[in-house]
């Protein structure tokens, strides 16, 4: 009898080392994985502020360039205005007048893509770092699994 209590202790002591050795590697695990995940939001915290400041510097770089577009626009209105009043004639204040109106279509139009392309590389930079970020949590998903 004493010999199965002394293996019963013994089982009992060897799966309660067993199941420490467990619960000790599988907390040194998630202080591991814990600190991972501390980095990675750390790292998406920190692309989130970047692209924060390359929209608002692009922004700010932006509207800079709307501001010299309207002045110089105002300048040039106020010029043709003044040479609307020099006309002779309603023929031509009408040639004058339409020639103005394809000058500030066109002006419209070229303004219109050149901003629009400018508004779409702006977003494309903004985005780049969230987007690599993505792309790294997509990685890490990937090894996961």
């Amino acid at each position: 009898m004493t010999a199965t209590t002394t293996e019963l202790t013994d089982k009992f002591q060897s799966a309660i080392k067993d199941a420490t050795e467990k619960a000790k590697a599988a907390f040194e695990k998630s202080q591991a994985n814990l600190g991972d995940v501390t980095a990675f939001a750390k790292g998406n915290v920190e692309a989130i502020v970047e692209s924060s400041k390359i929209l608002a510097t692009g922004l700010q770089e932006l509207g800079k360039g709307y501001v010299t577009e309207s002045k110089s626009a105002v300048e040039a209105l106020t010029v043709e205005i003044k040479d609307l009043t020099t006309v002779k004639s309603p023929t031509e204040f009408l040639e004058k007048q339409s020639a103005l109106l394809r000058k500030h279509f066109d002006a419209a139009v070229a303004t219109s893509s050149k901003n629009s392309e400018a508004f779409l590389k702006l977003a494309s930079e903004a985005f780049q770092p969230i987007s690599n970020r993505v792309s790294l949590a997509v990685e890490k998903i990937k090894h996961a699994a």
